[in-house]
């Protein structure tokens, strides 16, 4: 099973990303903000899908932060934003791929399931 971690501090997008992906392929952990990762109490995913727009800690940032840990470099992460800039901006912190919002949940899928194949 593989196991996706998103952080989005939007309970609607949080409801709609659980609903998405198959709970017998995919174990989903959401979380409203950074503190677990940067805390590390979590167990690490097969990617990471990050809101740029965070409470505390910008999205932007904790991608850079994974990028730069060994235990976490080679984990995809996948940037969601509604600026105009994230592709540019991702690709700057060391993402493999952003979506812009409003974005279709079947592209989101499609891209998850690119990175884990």
């Amino acid at each position: 099973m593989k196991k996706i971690i998103i952080v989005d501090d939007d309970p609607a997008i949080q409801n709609a990303f659980s609903l998405i992906f198959d709970p017998l392929l995919y174990m989903v952990t959401v979380y409203s903000t950074a503190a677990p990762i940067l805390n590390g109490e979590y167990d690490l995913p097969d990617i990471y899908i990050l809101d740029k727009q965070l409470s505390g800690v910008n999205g932007l940032d904790l991608c850079i932060y994974l990028k730069s840990g060994a235990a976490t470099k080679h984990i995809p992460v996948v940037m969601i934003s509604a600026s105009p800039d994230i592709t540019r901006l991702a690709e700057y912190a060391g993402a493999a791929a952003a979506l812009e919002k409003p974005f279709r949940m079947k592209r989101l899928r499609e891209i998850v399931l690119e990175y884990l194949q």
